[in-house]
């Protein structure tokens, strides 16, 4: 397993080179004058020169890569100070360094993924099981009616009807807002739940109807046919050697699922006017703010490797065939 994880780790790194050179070649060595776009219309040539020496782009190309990626290593200097490592560079918008307002706003975008992911998994794959146990009931029926339903749902459309009515209407919760949960536990939970409700319903009628058809497929296998057929209980057949097996795509989309949430919440973050990761991309889009731009880019493809790292290694724990290949 150990090997398996190195392996794992040792291609994550040099795909997050490729992922951080390919960043950089896309914006920065790009046949265009990004200082000149991201100075405005209204940009006098003293401007102009401050964001061409803030962005190093008055240097050769190979240079002002060396610089990007030895920053996110070593650290960089800029004229207004040194920037440590990991270095994402400097926004031209506000004066922050980039890896500082990252980490500002990744708690945000941290909860709500974090949150959501324990709800829609205990709560969706839960009640999918009990569908598949139940099949044919009336339970298994509610299930699926239910999950097919929330599924027609969208955040953006949700997330509106539900702050109308507990937030807008009955003013039985406060407007949703990230409060750190070193300071105070209980505001951190009531301020983030209804992100994390909407979020999580949208994702609880997907895995519902998933747990529900992956553990029927197992139910069906030949080992589990005979199990019963030794005599076994159905509980115990249904645990020990169905249930098991029936988590290898669970655990798949889960992964891909997260690496989305952590890349950027953006629908959730904007219809709660949440300053997350994902409202933080949008602001750097829509002010013109390379930096920030190219920051949240890789940040969010390290977190994507490094969930599909541990996805990798949930899935070799339930299957010992994959560290075989």
């Amino acid at each position: 397993m150990f090997q398996f994880i190195i392996r794992r780790t040792v291609g994550a790194l040099v795909t997050l080179f490729l992922i951080g050179a390919a960043t950089f070649f896309l914006f920065v060595a790009a046949p265009s004058d990004y200082a000149s776009l991201a100075c405005g219309k209204d940009c006098s040539p003293a401007r102009l020169e401050d964001i061409r020496q803030a962005l190093g782009l008055n240097l050769p190309i190979h240079q002002q890569f060396w610089d990007f990626m030895s920053g996110i290593v070593m650290g960089r200097d800029f004229p207004t100070g040194h920037c440590s490592a990991p270095c994402l560079g400097q926004s031209f918008y506000s004066g922050d360094m980039v890896w500082s307002t990252i980490m500002d706003r990744f708690p945000t975008t941290l909860t709500l993924t974090a949150g959501g992911a324990v709800v829609f998994v205990i709560v969706g794959v839960g009640a999918g099981m009990i569908a598949a146990y139940k099949r044919g009931t009336l339970i298994d029926k509610v299930a699926t009616g239910v999950s097919m339903v929330l599924s027609s749902f969208q955040i953006y459309v949700l997330g509106p009807i539900v702050l109308l009515i507990f937030v807008y209407s009955t003013g039985w919760m406060d407007n949703p807002q990230y409060h750190p949960i070193t300071q105070d536990p209980w505001t951190w939970f009531t301020g983030m739940l209804l992100p994390v409700l909407v979020m999580a319903t949208i994702f609880t009628a997907q895995y519902t109807r998933m747990a529900r058809s992956s553990m029927i497929e197992q139910l069906a296998e030949e080992h589990v046919r005979t199990a019963r057929a030794k005599g076994m209980s159905q509980k115990y057949v249904f645990f020990r050697y169905a249930w098991r097996g029936s988590m290898i795509p669970i655990v798949t989309v889960l992964g891909i699922d997260i690496s989305a949430m952590l890349g950027g919440a953006v629908v959730t973050e904007l219809t709660f006017s949440l300053q997350g990761i994902g409202r933080l991309a949008v602001d750097g889009a829509v002010h013109k703010d390379l930096p920030l731009t190219m920051g949240v880019m890789l940040f969010g493809a390290f977190f994507i490797l490094i969930v599909n790292i541990l996805t990798d290694v949930a899935y070799a724990y339930i299957d010992p065939r994959v560290r075989l290949s």
